[in-house]
């Protein structure tokens, strides 16, 4: 397998891509985390709506403390197993904040 090209000055700072094998290693130490495409993911289940705002409140934290920000909205109806019409009405709603 050929490791992925690095790749400097990208951002703020000096930024390399992982191997594949780094990539690898990484995960293997990251419980719960999976790579997708060129990214990592991790779903979190929380106890309520109130504690996912205040874990994501802490992720941003550690995200802007690391300069690294994370793509973290994604909607769904998890009660109907999909998008439905509150999932587009609540985008919209999200859409206006900006």
């Amino acid at each position: 397998m050929v490791a992925a090209p690095s790749r400097r000055g990208l951002g703020s700072g000096n930024v390399t891509l992982l191997s594949e094998e780094e990539i690898s290693t990484a995960l293997g130490t990251l419980r719960g985390w999976a790579r997708s495409g060129d990214s990592i993911t991790a779903t979190m289940e929380l106890a309520d709506f109130r504690e996912a705002m205040l874990f994501t409140g802490a992720v941003a934290y550690l995200a802007e403390a690391a300069n690294h920000h994370p793509d973290i909205l994604i909607l769904s109806t998890h009660s109907a197993g999909g998008l439905t019409a509150a999932d587009m009405a609540l985008a919209g709603r999200i859409s206006a904040l900006r």
